[in-house]
C-alpha cells in the first residue's frame, strides 16, 4: 500500500493550512503539522481546527510533540534526530504510530532497532528547503530500502513526474510540502499526484 504524506511548510498562517488541508484531505494518508517555531498549545490549536474541519483524527500527525499527539489521540507522531527514542514512545504509548526523519543508513537502522513503524528519508532531489545541499538521489533510496526492513517515505524535490521513479526505487510513501501548500491549486496537485501513485502500468 503506497502512502501519501503531506507536511506543512511553518511558513503559512494557522487558518491557511487548515484551509488547504481541509481541501485535499481526502486524497492523502497523512497530514504532517510540522511547525517548529509553534508552542504546544498552538500546535493543539492547529489540531483542534483541522478536527473541526473534518479532517480524520488517524490521518494527523504531529512532529515532535509526543504531548498533544497521546491527548488528541492522532494517528502518529513524527521524531527528528533530537527527539526521545521511538523505543521510549512505543513502550508508553503503543497505539501511537511513530515515524523518525532520518538522513543516513546507520540514522535508519538505529530508527529500526529502536521500534520505529517507519522512516521519512531524504531529500531524494534538489529543494529550495535544502538549497545548496546535494540530493541523496534515488541510488541512496535504493540502498536503504535493501537494508530496512521499516517503510521508507521519501522526500524532498518530489514532483508527480517522479512518483514511479521514488516507488520504483523501493519506497512505500512520498511526502510532499511546498509543492501542494505553495501551488496555486492544491487540490489540483494533489489529485496529480495521487493519479501517479495509482498507475496500474508500473513492473516491479
Amino acid at each position: 500500500m503506497k502512502e501519501f504524506h503531506l507536511i506543512s511548510t511553518g511558513n503559512q498562517s494557522m487558518d491557511t493550512f487548515v484551509h488547504i488541508s481541509s481541501l485535499v484531505h481526502s486524497y492523502v494518508d497523512y497530514i504532517h503539522i510540522r511547525e517548529k517555531h509553534r508552542s504546544a498549545k498552538e500546535i493543539s490549536m492547529i489540531v483542534e481546527k483541522l478536527l473541526e474541519a473534518n479532517v480524520p483524527t488517524q490521518k494527523i500527525i504531529v512532529n515532535d510533540r509526543v504531548d498533544v499527539a497521546v491527548v488528541y489521540g492522532v494517528g502518529g507522531v513524527q521524531l527528528a534526530h533530537h527527539s526521545l527514542a521511538p523505543k521510549r514512545i512505543k513502550e508508553k504509548f503503543p497505539f501511537l504510530r511513530v515515524g523518525r526523519s532520518v538522513h543516513t543508513l546507520e540514522e535508519a537502522k538505529q530508527a529500526e532497532d529502536e521500534g520505529a513503524d517507519y522512516v521519512v528519508f531524504g531529500h531524494i532531489y534538489e529543494t529550495n528547503c535544502k538549497e545548496g545541499l546535494k540530493p541523496r538521489g534515488l541510488s541512496s533510496l535504493q540502498q536503504l530500502a535493501s537494508y530496512i526492513c521499516i517503510p521508507i517515505v521519501a522526500i524532498g524535490g518530489i514532483k508527480p513526474y517522479h512518483v514511479r521513479d521514488v516507488f520504483m526505487a523501493g519506497a512505500k510513501g512520498i511526502a510532499v510540502m511546498s509543492t501542494v501548500f505553495d501551488a496555486d491549486d492544491p487540490l489540483y496537485m494533489v489529485q496529480l499526484y495521487r493519479k501517479q501513485m495509482g498507475a496500474n502500468t508500473w513492473t516491479f
